[in-house]
């Protein structure tokens, strides 16, 4: 059986003006979304060029990034990459004959019969991994001639994030500068080089050379930390192996 309901009709003025009021702000809540909506398509509408224009530019410049690194940065890269086979080639028998050592390392660096060496390479593919691997070769080769400030000028031009070669980088700036007898800069890039990567291999290396420079720059209390770091850390490293009488020098050293 239906039931019929009743429509609701308010009671006294008071419930009938409140009624009224919720009606009014319903019609102006509309109205305003009415309003908005309007407003937004005739936005639309009127600039419906541009927006489809911002539209195809950031598609082009989407694709000209694609291209860009497709076309020109990975043959680049490539390239960078074969041309330096060739020093590398000078850079490794160095590192195993017994003399004209220079020689060999000068034909790194220069290249020879039409081939680029490291500088040519660092210099025209720069931005490239190859190009960057280039300054640390051209460093390293300028730290074993003993030409200190261009290795470290070229070194200083390396970037790496590699666990070993960032690290190893930064440790042979402060060989150079230790070799030139400015030991405050060779302990600030010793510890940079032990802070750079942390691993068993070149941290305590770097924390003992630190730590020796420090001794020398008579910075006791500092060699004690940077020795006590490797007891606590690396004890079984080769550098950890007999590192008590070093933290016993410096203990002792500075009374």
């Amino acid at each position: 059986m239906a039931t019929y309901k009743k429509k609701y009709k308010p009671e006294g003025k008071k419930e009938q003006q409140n009624v009224d009021n919720m009606e009014s702000t319903t019609a102006e809540v509309f109205n305003t979304l009415d309003e908005t909506a309007s407003k937004s398509e005739q936005w639309i509408e009127k600039n419906s060029k541009p927006l489809f224009y911002s539209l195809v530019a950031v598609v082009v410049i989407f694709l000209a990034y694609l291209g860009y690194n497709k076309y020109i940065v990975e043959p680049n890269e490539l390239e960078a990459s074969n041309e330096l086979a060739f020093p590398r080639k000078y850079f490794d028998e160095a590192a195993t004959a017994g003399s004209g050592i220079d020689s060999l390392l000068n034909l790194g660096l220069e290249g020879v019969d039409g081939k680029y060496g490291f500088l040519d390479i660092a210099q025209k593919y720069s931005g490239t991994d190859a190009g960057n691997l280039a300054n640390y070769y051209a460093g390293v080769s300028y730290l074993q001639m003993k030409n200190y400030e261009k290795a470290i000028e070229y070194l200083n031009k390396f970037d790496s994030d590699d666990a070993l070669l960032g690290p190893v980088s930064l440790g042979a700036i402060g060989d150079a500068f230790a070799d030139i007898d400015q030991l405050e800069d060779a302990l600030d890039y010793y510890e940079k080089a032990a802070n750079k990567k942390e691993n068993a291999f070149t941290t305590p290396l770097y924390l003992y050379k630190a730590g020796q420079t420090a001794m020398q720059l008579k910075k006791f209390d500092k060699a004690e930390s940077l020795f006590t770091k490797i007891k606590e850390n690396y004890p079984n490293s080769d550098q950890g192996r007999d590192v008590e009488k070093f933290i016993y020098a410096a203990k002792y050293a500075g009374k």
